[in-house]
């Protein structure tokens, strides 16, 4: 391509190319699409100290009639939720923070959470289960001991349960 004096203009090859800045809305997209319902951290957590502990052999999101708990022991029955504490409303936890934008939508959004949570502790225990939940704010260093003991006493009684005839208390973790 020639300049308007006749010489021969170079193309820049490494000519700086701006880049429109990805817009909020994207940006929020792309965040909440890496919010994975399974094999969270602190799943991948509780999976370890359950191995820790001696009770491998757990299914992972094995369907039951009331719906999919994280870790399950079906000849026990025994289902495990570990919850996000953000996700799931774990009252009194810094983690259970309040979007400030778009509240009526996350209002909403956790409210249904929170009252499928509870529908599905319920249908569970009236089958006969065993229902555990475990926050995802317990399985800090400061917690993580507190919830290992709670874990092994749980399991423990399963078996014991299991040889005799099935349970039917929800238990939620103690260290909160």
């Amino acid at each position: 391509m020639a300049n308007a004096n006749g010489t021969k203009k170079k193309k820049n090859k490494r000519a700086k190319v701006e880049k429109q800045p990805v817009p909020r809305e994207l940006a929020i997209r792309h965040v909440m699409q890496a919010n994975t319902s399974k094999n969270t951290k602190p799943e991948l957590v509780v999976r370890t100290l359950l191995r820790k502990l001696g009770w491998p052999g757990y299914r992972l999101h094995w369907k039951t009639p009331a719906g999919r708990p994280d870790i399950v022991y079906p000849g026990r029955k025994v289902a495990i939720f570990v919850n996000g504490c953000f996700w799931h409303r774990h009252e009194g936890c810094k983690k259970a923070t309040q979007p400030k934008s778009n509240q009526e939508f996350w209002n909403a959004k956790f409210e249904r959470n929170v009252a499928r949570d509870k529908r599905v502790t319920q249908e569970l225990e009236e089958e006969g289960w065993k229902v555990v939940t475990i926050w995802e704010c317990e399985l800090g260093r400061e917690k993580i001991e507190k919830t290992s003991e709670y874990l092994y006493e749980v399991m423990t009684l399963a078996d014991e349960e299991s040889k005799k005839s099935p349970g039917d208390a929800h238990e939620t973790h103690p260290a909160t």
